[in-house]
């Protein structure tokens, strides 16, 4: 009987920080399955695994330049695919239900950082010998790491078991292109157990 006491008295502070974990899917910058769990009342985690988008042309041929497979390597053209996109993140929540007079569900606001890895895969065309003309291929793994910051906001329907969200923010790389900056956003649903 002592053990089933003690047992309750530990377990009560866990009761308090109970809240709904969602998994479920966000479109847009990178498009990513999202799994999303509280650890108080304000605050959560939350784990991204899904296809992270490209930079922009400019981007890869700056890369070429700046790490050539020889020194006289001159660039001709690039392709890219869409590679893996990973993200850690831990957010901060206010309700803000009552600001807007709703009465069915809630809607909480949000800001948080986290830590993000992208790849994507590059085929470099380019040319040794300008004269002959004779083209050469590369392909390499562009693998960019760095934090993000973002804010967002998510409503909890009262008689379904899901969420909707929607978000924006910034990643930072700091391997690859130290201090090169991407837009991200994206919105999405979550089903909740």
């Amino acid at each position: 009987m002592k053990f089933k006491i003690l047992a309750i008295i530990l377990f009560i502070p866990f009761l308090s920080i109970a809240q709904e974990r969602g998994i479920g899917i966000r479109i847009g910058e990178p498009f990513s399955i999202t799994y999303k769990d509280f650890i108080s009342d304000y605050i959560s985690i939350e784990g991204m695994i899904g296809s992270a988008g490209v930079n922009g042309a400019s981007y890869y041929q700056r890369d070429f330049t700046n790490n050539p497979p020889t020194t006289n390597s001159f660039y001709i053209g690039h392709s890219v695919k869409k590679g893996l996109s990973l993200n850690a993140r831990a957010a901060y929540h206010e309700d803000f239900t009552d600001s807007f007079g709703i009465t069915q569900g809630y809607l909480l606001a949000y800001g948080g950082a986290g830590l993000q890895l992208r790849t994507t895969r590059v085929n470099y065309t380019y040319t040794v010998d300008q004269i002959s003309g004779a083209t050469q291929m590369e392909e390499r793994v562009n693998a960019d790491f760095g934090p993000e910051a973002f804010i967002g906001s998510e409503y909890y329907f009262s008689d379904l078991p899901m969420n909707v969200f929607a978000e924006f923010g910034l990643f930072v790389e700091l391997l690859d292109r130290v201090g090169h900056m991407k837009a991200q956003g994206g919105v999405g649903v979550r089903y909740l157990f």
